[in-house]
């Protein structure tokens, strides 16, 4: 009797497990279906339980096979907590400290300003407060390279910064390749090798791929898709993507080139949510110490106003920590990550005070389902009204694209009939950037041409557009397409090359604009 009040007590303060919304099932076959997405995969975890894990729809258009629980989805810069936790381990180690400084670990390492060099600490790598621009050197990866990490690593010392350093948040990708390398460097393993033995070994994630050729190799995979033949990326009907075109390879593996399942995922959720406690009891794959730090804010993140239909989900502080974005959502603390790459989004979010964690995947460039149904699932676990997000999302996506095509249809845009300045066999060539490479542009059946050597595939042909810019066309449909500018000097020859996406709207890893060329060697009057 004495003890039945206690017993009472522990009952009422252990969070209650709740079931998925009833009718989820449904609710996500509709959605795939009225929005296009050929497959979908969804893993939540309550209280240390796996209460849902499962596939809807197809592996992809060309493959009729259904998505299940086992098959691998990419998912994109989600993976970036990965490369955390690996450093985590390192951490617990004693090999590295998170304040200690890259440099002392990586003594090549160098960014443009000597002063950045010395004082960039591991901490800062992961947090975005680099002084780097948005997505600055996504291009290194975008769409692949052949490119060694280690050199990709190298070339940072080129990319200007654009603010001062630990100024302001902007996100990247190419510190994480940092990591990456600061991971073999520090342990002896490739980051691929450390990701499978070190962290999906142990955490019993044995479907999960951390290389392109091993995720290539998987047959129960998701394959990518866009829309790519409308005015502008993501209008049009949905296709297949050339899987190893689509690839972002080892440069950007340690950023977000994991591809995992859903019931993988749900493993990693439930050792999130236990910081570090492998389910099972079978030990630990991080300490409580590091899981702690790693959802720690440390730079604060801007918040863009939201549409009217979309205030109850705009958050009132937003901040990054360690490989995470941790915010409030209607109340209730959120610690969550979204993740794309071509071709596949994903999204991994907990929620700490209740002890559920999800995870959602597609195989397509659908970012409404992804974070409508998260939305839907945050709402469910926290007892709010529902909203019926993924309807509203698709509405905005849709007005934002609308407001691009009129953009690019609008009088103002449209080219004057003036120009090329010069014969077309003057701007031929070769041009240089210091950190990008350089790039080849020829004559060729009448017309003009540009390779980007150091990403296989990408070959363009150059049609004049207005006075001397053209515009590509790429080969390949699924890169995004750019206008290509050649300044003249005062003898009329091209004495630079200066890019920028078409597309108002175009992903910012597509950073042309980052890009600078000069002449590799002078172009001759001809």
């Amino acid at each position: 009797m004495r003890r039945l009040p206690v017993l009472m007590l522990a009952l009422v303060a252990m969070p209650l497990q709740a079931a998925p919304p009833a009718g989820f099932d449904a609710r996500v076959e509709q959605l795939r279906t009225s929005l296009g997405v050929p497959g979908v995969t969804v893993a939540i975890v309550e209280n240390g339980q796996t209460t849902l894990a499962r596939g809807y729809g197809v592996r992809g258009l060309s493959d009729a096979q259904h998505v299940d629980a086992d098959t691998i989805f990419s998912t994109g810069s989600t993976g970036k907590a990965f490369t955390a936790a690996a450093l985590a381990i390192l951490v617990d180690e004693g090999k590295i400290k998170w304040d200690d400084k890259v440099i002392d670990h990586m003594p090549d390492f160098r960014m443009y300003d000597a002063w950045v060099t010395r004082e960039m600490t591991i901490r800062d790598l992961l947090v975005h407060r680099s002084g780097l621009g948005l997505g600055a050197g996504d291009l290194l990866f975008l769409p692949r390279s052949d490119l060694p990490r280690k050199e990709s690593v190298r070339r940072l010392r080129h990319i200007k910064p654009a603010t001062s350093f630990r100024s302001g948040y902007a996100y990247d990708n190419v510190l994480y390749m940092v990591a990456g390398q600061l991971v073999e460097e520090v342990s002896g393993q490739s980051w691929e090798q450390f990701m499978k033995e070190r962290v999906f070994r142990p955490a019993g994630m044995l479907r999960s791929t951390a290389d392109s050729p091993g995720r290539l190799a998987t047959v129960n995979r998701g394959r990518p898709h866009a829309r790519l033949n409308g005015a502008i990326r993501g209008l049009g009907t949905q296709v297949p993507l050339d899987e190893v075109q689509s690839d972002l390879g080892a440069n950007a593996a340690p950023a977000g080139g994991l591809a995992i399942s859903a019931n993988d995922m749900s493993r990693w959720l439930a050792i999130q949510l236990a910081k570090g406690q492998i389910p099972g009891g079978s030990g630990r794959l991080f300490s409580e110490a590091v899981a702690t730090e790693m959802w720690k804010p440390v730079v604060l993140q801007p918040i863009a106003p939201a549409p009217a239909d979309l205030k109850p989900s705009q958050p009132m502080f937003s901040t990054y920590a360690l490989g995470w974005t941790v915010q409030d959502y209607r109340g209730a603390k959120l610690v969550w990550h979204g993740g794309a790459v071509l071709g596949s989004l994903a999204a991994v979010a907990l929620l700490p005070d209740r002890n559920v964690g999800l995870y959602i995947a597609v195989n397509s460039e659908e970012g409404e389902l992804v974070r409508g149904l998260m939305y839907e699932l945050l709402d469910h676990y926290l007892d709010l009204p529902q909203h019926r997000w993924p309807e509203k999302l698709k509405a905005f996506k849709a007005s934002r694209a609308e407001a691009a095509v009129k953009m690019l249809q609008a009088p103002a845009a449209r080219p004057a009939k003036i120009g090329p300045s010069l014969a077309l066999a003057r701007y031929a060539g070769q041009f240089n950037d210091p950190w990008y490479g350089t790039i080849d542009v020829r004559q060729e059946r009448g017309g003009l041409a540009v390779t980007f050597p150091h990403s296989p595939g990408m070959t363009a042909r150059l049609e004049h557009h207005q006075y001397d810019t053209f515009r590509t066309v790429f080969a390949d449909k699924s890169i995004e397409p750019a206008f290509v500018t050649f300044s003249l000097d005062a003898d009329g020859n091209v004495d630079r090359i200066t890019m920028k996406a078409i597309s108002p709207i175009a992903d910012f890893s597509w950073d042309y604009h980052d890009l600078l060329f000069t002449p590799v060697a002078e172009v001759s009057a001809r």
